[in-house]
């Protein structure tokens, strides 16, 4: 896995070598800050979980770390990254940022370009990566930051360049396999991602993450039983390694067989260690209940993640969680619900204490979420305005994502007034890894006549076999229905 439903719209990032900044090291590898000896030890003991995803083995020694070192703004950072819950990531990076000012400049690009790349400005985050490579070129951490930053941005060919350019620097460097397997499966180079995923889990035979991640890309592949079979062996390792449980039930809800995938979310709920994990496990039971078309099933297990989410005073969350509830409602076609539901969403967030940019940056999702409503309603001209303000701040935040987002609202409303070929032009631009965009694709190729590309989009929707998301579970059913009907 790279990172199961994180908390804010970023990639996990695997930072850089730790050491005491008194201490001496070559030039070609990044300092970090730290005043005690004990506190380092601590945070390479948890770097080592970290970068193999083990993260809720890892939050202990970061605390630890920062027990010994208070202003050790590299394991704050990496504590957030750690974080379970969204309050837990907020204050973290607050901390990261507060500390900072003692840390190198290496450093402070890496906690302000993942602070950028958190609040919807993925533009400024990559600059920032750049930075650090251009002046620390062999580390091969920096490599991989700037690697996982491409990713974010779906530039999938340059992140592969990085992430070989951290193999050659370190051929022993388990986490940029990691991460090198999932940019050449989002490419479909899939025997190159086999291969890599194959020697991560030579490197590291005993870590779970190795085996979940081949098997997230057996899922992909529609190898559903040789899935199962590896994360089996994930589990085997580290029978709490939540993300595996949540694989098998992808894998059992894609053969049709929710009441077997509900069952191993049960045991997931059983082996979770904090809330994070039991949020994870309720999500992935609403993400089953949606599928097979059970909205009502689906929204009882969103409130489950509410309530607990209510009784941390976890703004982030429960901001989320209201978001979710307003995505099912409008799918289901409560368009008033869904945009009350937007609303409190926002609310939640505006009201809260987090900081400027995050309000800022949910402020510019909740535009898009309103344009979604005023299209199911058929206010076409309010959906417009709404569209045109996520794209002009979309714009200025250098936001290639939501440049996408504004790409599909726009081919949502030409698909709504019949414009078929604009729809499929606007939709093409939109992000290509969301099967719900696919689906929509292939409904406008079908009317405008264009039976071989609709067949070709509604099949790629179809057999997307991603983790549990509700944007597929929306619409896997309904391809499945098209395609045949090609």
């Amino acid at each position: 896995m790279r990172r199961a439903r994180p908390v804010s719209v970023v990639f996990p990032l695997f930072l850089l070598l730790a050491v005491v900044a008194s201490a001496a090291r070559p030039a070609e590898k990044i300092p970090v800050t730290s005043s005690s000896q004990k506190a380092l030890s601590s945070f390479l003991d948890g770097r080592r979980l970290f970068d193999n995803l083990r993260l809720t083995d890892a939050i202990p020694y970061f605390e630890k770390a920062i027990r010994e070192d208070g202003k050790f703004a590299l394991a704050h950072l990496f504590l957030a990254q750690s974080a379970g819950t969204a309050k837990t990531f907020f204050d973290e990076m607050r901390k990261a940022e507060e500390t900072s000012g003692g840390a190198s400049r290496a450093e402070q690009l890496m906690i302000k370009g993942f602070d950028a790349g958190a609040n919807a400005r993925p533009g400024v985050q990559l600059e920032m990566y750049q930075d650090l490579v251009k002046e620390y070129p062999e580390d091969e951490r920096a490599q991989m930051l700037v690697g996982t930053a491409y990713m974010a941005q779906q530039e999938f060919p340059q992140a592969v360049e990085h992430l070989k350019k951290a193999i050659a620097i370190a051929p022993d460097f388990a986490p940029a396999y990691n991460q090198l397997g999932y940019a050449l499966r989002s490419l479909e180079r899939y025997d190159e991602s086999e291969a890599t995923f194959k020697k991560y889990t030579e490197l590291l035979p005993t870590d779970p993450n190795p085996f979940d991640s081949y098997a997230e890309l057996l899922l992909k592949m529609g190898r559903f039983d040789e899935s199962i079979a590896q994360y089996g062996k994930a589990l085997e390792v580290n029978p709490h390694f939540a993300n595996s449980f949540t694989g098998i039930a992808a894998c059992l809800m894609y053969q049709n067989k929710h009441d077997e995938a509900l069952a191993e979310t049960k045991k997931e709920m059983d082996a979770a260690r904090n809330p994070g994990e039991t949020r994870l496990a309720l999500f992935t039971r609403a993400v089953v209940h949606m599928d097979r078309g059970d909205a009502e099933g689906a929204l009882k297990e969103i409130g489950g993640e509410l309530a607990i989410a209510e009784k941390l005073k976890d703004a982030g969350s429960m901001s989320a969680d209201r978001a979710a509830m307003a995505n099912i409602l409008l799918e289901e076609g409560k368009a008033d619900e869904a945009l009350a539901q937007f609303k409190q969403s926002n609310d939640i967030i505006q009201r809260s204490s987090l900081g400027a940019d995050v309000k800022a940056a949910n402020a510019l999702f909740h535009h898009a979420n309103v344009a979604r409503v005023m299209i199911r309603k058929g206010d076409l001209a309010s959906a417009r305005t709404e569209t045109e303000a996520l794209r002009q701040e979309a714009e200025k935040r250098q936001s290639k994502n939501q440049m996408r987002l504004a790409h599909e609202l726009n081919g949502l409303i030409a698909l709504e007034q019949k414009d078929y070929a604009g729809a499929i032009a606007e939709l093409k631009q939109a992000n290509q890894q969301d099967p719900r965009v696919l689906y929509n694709i292939a409904l406008a190729s079908q009317a405008s006549g264009k039976t071989d590309d609709a067949r070709s989009y509604a099949k790629w929707a179809a057999q997307f076999n991603g983790l549990p998301f509700l944007n597929y579970a929306y619409v896997r059913v309904k391809a499945e229905k098209l395609l045949a009907a090609l």
